[in-house]
């Protein structure tokens, strides 16, 4: 302190700032609450505003490093409770250096939550359809949580109890305070980086309105809409809602019931898979048992059928047979042979009996002559039409008609098919080539 026999002569600045500093000492860790006004952010990313009440006005200034660090920049008009300590600069100004900020004005809080939720309701942030499904059986668990305490105790014990060997990631964060907004944002977009985990946890053990005050902001409430990984928020409430969880995939009220959502049971797993294992069994030997008596079944049935069908279709080839040796053109050329020279002994025996007659009544060798170059001209005449006759028959023949590629087709009666009307599908036809013969059946008929 200043003693009275000091006061004698003057003190240089340099002195009387030195004894004002060494007189806030006692001052290096206060709680000032007061609402900001006058926030500027200094081209250093520092921050200087005011703190004031009705009574007088305080000038603080916040560090950029410790603004991240609280994730949180006061604004104008917010009543704080301000951590930090008395400095006196050399400039002459009374500074309060703020290293710590907790909320106060809960109303003014309550109405910026109400603004923010107005906005993401426009933008569908809450809707059902906008939200994924959670993986029926995630390789990897991420939580986001304290490090320290019961909450990510439990987490872990309850996923380990249903899933002992589940492979769980921790993402430290601080999920209270004015630093945990950006703690938790932090934390999530790491685990979105990394992408090792199907799906991400967000919990705390609950904790009053002020409290989950980080799971009430834009940041965090961006974040989660921003993850690529289904976000599942446990933060232990059992009143108001927050913003993480109207945003989120999934809400639980309870780290507890967070885990057994989020990871199945190995045991019953175990048990569905046996089960299944069992009844696929059952109906595998159902179905062997079924189709090797319908392939007995149908063995029998061919056993019976297969020496009806081979006598039907021995039957039906002789009938075919008999048929194209009736149609044969051999045949049909000899027959006509036989009728020609039937014809040309008649014409012989008439000729001879007139040429007898003509002889009688002529006289001499030359009108036997002459009538004797008439019946060889007449058998000539017979011979070259029957030998016409012949080739026009061969011409016809269905033999060398096969021969150029082309194909006789009967139905199963034998009868020749001259139209695709004259049969139907599935019906059984003989198809006659110029070597050999096919059976086929009818897959469709075309018109």
């Amino acid at each position: 302190m200043i003693q009275r026999e000091d006061a004698r002569r003057p003190l240089t600045v340099s002195e009387l700032a030195f004894e004002v500093k060494r007189a806030l000492r006692p001052l290096t860790a206060v709680l000032v609450k007061g609402e900001v006004s006058g926030m500027k952010r200094t081209a250093k990313g520092n921050y200087t505003f005011a703190v004031k009440d009705p009574g007088a006005v305080v000038h603080a200034f916040l560090y950029g490093a410790d603004a991240r660090k609280l994730g949180i920049v006061p604004e104008d008009g917010q009543v704080f409770v301000f951590r930090g300590r008395m400095e006196f600069w050399q400039s002459g100004q009374l500074n309060l250096i703020v290293d710590f900020i907790q909320f106060d004005d809960v109303g003014r809080m309550r109405a910026q939550l109400e603004a923010l939720k107005a906005r993401l309701e426009r933008e569908d942030a809450f809707a059902a359809a906008r939200k994924r499904r959670l993986p029926f059986l995630p390789r990897v668990v991420a939580l986001i949580t304290s490090p320290t305490g019961a909450v990510i105790h439990d987490l872990q014990e309850t996923i380990r109890d249903r899933y002992e060997n589940m492979e769980i990631l921790v993402y430290p964060a601080q999920v209270q305070g004015t630093a945990s907004p950006g703690s938790v944002v932090g934390s999530l977009r790491r685990c979105n980086r990394e992408g090792r985990a199907q799906v991400v946890v967000i919990a705390r053990g609950g904790g009053s309105f002020e409290e989950l005050y980080a799971f009430n902001t834009e940041p965090v409430a961006r974040a989660i809409l921003a993850s690529t990984i289904p976000v599942v928020t446990a933060l232990g409430h059992t009143s108001d809602r927050t913003v993480a969880d109207m945003v989120a995939d999934a809400e639980c009220r309870t780290p507890t019931e967070a885990g057994t959502r989020v990871v199945p049971r190995k045991a019953d797993l175990l048990a569905q898979l046996s089960d299944r294992r069992r009844r696929l069994d059952r109906e595998t030997r159902r179905r062997v048992v079924t189709e090797t008596e319908r392939l007995a079944e149908r063995r029998r049935r061919l056993g019976q059928a297969l020496p009806a069908l081979l006598r039907r279709r021995s039957d039906r080839l002789e009938r075919l047979r008999a048929e194209l040796a009736r149609l044969s053109p051999n045949r049909q050329v000899e027959r006509r042979q036989e009728h020609l020279l039937g014809l040309g002994s008649r014409l012989a025996t008439a000729g001879n009996r007139a040429l007898r007659d003509r002889s009688a009544s002529l006289e001499g060798r030359r009108v036997h002559a002459r009538l004797r170059r008439a019946v060889d001209e007449r058998l000539r005449g017979a011979e070259m039409a029957l030998a016409q006759r012949r080739r026009r028959l061969e011409a016809l023949s269905p033999d060398l008609v096969l021969a150029r590629g082309y194909s006789i087709t009967l139905d199963e009666r034998g009868r020749l098919l001259r139209s695709a009307s004259d049969t139907a599908p599935d019906r059984e036809i003989q198809v006659r080539l110029a070597e050999g013969a096919l059976s086929a059946q009818v897959r469709e008929v075309r018109p």
